[in-house]
């Protein structure tokens, strides 16, 4: 392992990781991801795989992809693949691929070790008789009349619910502990409950499901988790976690994880620690996954995937790459301090990934037709363009031009502003890489709109040519009109108008808040150079943003293009 400490590890838990490494408490870490197969994954998600993940690869130690599949009425094999693909494409590979119902025998014998210890007991109060005897937080809650069974009854009972005796909800397993503890979660918490449902992977073999605090820290014990990371709603958690471990003593009953050891899966229990640590949250998005799968149900986006959703697979479409999220979160840092950031963040470090990754090309997304008639109107050449002004092992590409092109709309003005150094009539303006055009007539059509402008081209001011150095104040980009490639541009923006969409206290929801604008579509023009981008391919459009060839509907025949980030941060002026 290397002497010098990777910037990722300079946050807390990466110093707790070293103490134990130091110290010999661990001679290896071993570190999970695991999410619930019910929904796709989102950026808040890619903080925990980095964290875990990288602290991981960055201390030589191995990290767990492990799918909390103990609800399986919300989970789909859809959401278990595309997790997989995430994780991916985010860079990360997994030491093992674990599942919670890998060990669902284990929990059951763990449970009936809690039973016959007296830890553990069968409850017939209902789910919401529960809530009432639970208590509250300035009042101590009430033992359950169910409370006092005895170890043979509870077995019976317990076993006759495995077997799919009762009805759903008719009973649940509630560990023993302590109804008057401060912390809620101490208060008898059920540990199993009834769910006569499908699972995608034992299929109707349990009719009986774990609870996630009893699943989720045994599966860490079970598979030799050193450091069990999660965020910080959990730390109220943390003690019931460590009464589950503790209880059950893994370690000290290898006749719990025989099966696993039959199965062919390896084990060798620990007593995991668990750290928590602050979400990932941005403004300008919900990362709640109800209110996610809310937006693509409701059809009020175009799917998980669609590019202004904060999902992996939207990011991922928009044309963030997976090296910015890298960057964006190790920026970020870790720490215990829930905070939002702000979305220029995230999108500062995909211009700053993709200014210096993605190769430059000419497009033009409102044209205008720019007519330059002292060429012979069968005027054909071929001019050499660098791919990337700041990088030359990009190499060059030969772009066409020809007497008609197309330019931005916004880079003419009949009545120009104060300031503005872009074409105009009678005035000046170079283009890009051909030499300094004036405007000499503006061409309208019956109701007064600019249809087409047209001018004469210094001959004198292109390459090579005496007045090449020749100054004007503007340069514009353009498309040669006869070579252009027609192509769809989508261009999209923040999802929602307004910092934080999860504040209510205005009397209306996150629904309520979504931008208007945050996606419009138009009929633009490229050179034949970006139409030939294979799908998923970024690039600059010079001087109008960062664009990506879209993952699922680009061809080379009807090229789709989506806005990535903009040039510069739009937002900063309107806060």
């Amino acid at each position: 392992m290397s002497t010098e400490t990777p910037a990722s590890q300079l946050h807390f838990i990466g110093q707790i990781v070293r103490d134990d490494l130091a110290s010999g408490k661990h001679s290896v870490i071993h570190t999970r991801f695991p999410p619930e197969p019910n929904g796709y994954l989102h950026i808040g998600h890619a903080k925990s795989i980095c964290l875990n993940f990288g602290l991981a690869s960055e201390f030589a130690g191995t990290c767990n992809l492990r799918f909390d599949d103990t609800n399986p009425s919300k989970e789909d094999v859809e959401f278990v693949e595309a997790i997989q693909r995430d994780v991916k494409w985010l860079g990360f590979g997994w030491a093992e691929l674990r599942h919670a119902s890998d060990y669902f025998e284990v929990f059951y014998r763990s449970a009936l070790k809690l039973i016959r210890d007296g830890k553990a007991y069968v409850d017939d109060l209902s789910a919401e008789q529960m809530r009432e005897y639970r208590g509250t937080l300035t009042e101590a809650g009430r033992n359950s009349p169910y409370r006092d069974r005895s170890v043979e009854e509870n077995l019976d009972l317990f076993e006759r619910m495995r077997a799919g005796e009762f009805a759903d909800g008719a009973k649940t397993l509630r560990a023993k502990i302590d109804m008057t503890s401060g912390n809620i979660n101490m208060r008898d918490p059920a540990i199993y409950r009834i769910r006569k449902v499908h699972h995608q992977n034992t299929g109707d073999a349990w009719p009986i499901y774990p609870m996630y605090d009893y699943a989720h820290c045994l599966s860490d014990a079970l598979e030799g988790i050193t450091h069990s990371l999660c965020t910080l709603e959990f730390e109220d958690h943390r003690p019931l976690y460590d009464w589950c471990v503790d209880n059950v003593d893994l370690k000290n009953h290898p006749d719990l994880w025989q099966p696993l050891v039959d199965a062919g899966l390896s084990t060798a229990p620990s007593k995991p620690r668990q750290i928590e640590f602050s979400r990932g949250n941005l403004n300008y998005t919900v990362m709640s996954k109800r209110k996610l799968l809310t937006l693509v149900g409701e059809n009020l986006v175009d799917g998980w995937d669609d590019p202004r959703m904060p999902t992996i697979v939207g990011v991922r479409r928009r044309g963030f790459t997976a090296a910015s999220i890298r960057l964006f979160w190790e920026r970020i840092g870790v720490s215990k301090q829930n905070s939002i950031i702000d979305m220029s963040v995230l999108e500062g470090c995909v211009r700053e990934d993709l200014d210096a990754a993605a190769p430059r090309r000419l497009g033009v997304i409102d044209p205008l037709k720019l007519v330059i008639t002292n060429l012979d109107a069968g005027h054909n050449e071929e001019l050499t363009f660098p791919n990337h002004p700041k990088d030359e092992s990009f190499g060059t590409r030969s772009v066409p031009f020809s007497p008609e092109l197309w330019i931005e709309r916004e880079d003419f003005a009949e009545v120009p502003p104060k300031g503005f150094h872009r074409l105009k009539p009678e005035g000046e303006v170079r283009l890009r890489g051909v030499g300094i055009v004036r405007c000499d007539e503006v061409v309208k059509d019956a109701d007064g709109n600019v249809t087409e402008l047209r001018g004469t081209l210094d001959l004198d001011s292109r390459t090579g040519m005496p007045g090449s150095e020749r100054k004007v104040k503007g340069t514009i980009h353009w498309v040669s009109a006869r070579h252009a490639i027609a192509a769809e541009v989508r261009l999209y923006d923040r999802l929602f108008d307004v910092v934080d969409p999860d504040d209510d206290s205005d009397g209306k929801t996150y629904k309520d808040h979504l931008n208007p604008n945050s996606r419009r579509v138009v009929q633009g023009y490229v050179e034949p150079a970006a139409a030939g981008a294979t799908r998923e391919d970024r690039m600059q459009f010079e001087r109008l943003g960062y664009f990506v060839a879209d993952i699922a509907d680009h061809t080379a025949d009807r090229p789709v293009f989506n806005r990535v980030v903009t040039l510069r941060d739009s937002w900063a002026k309107q806060q």
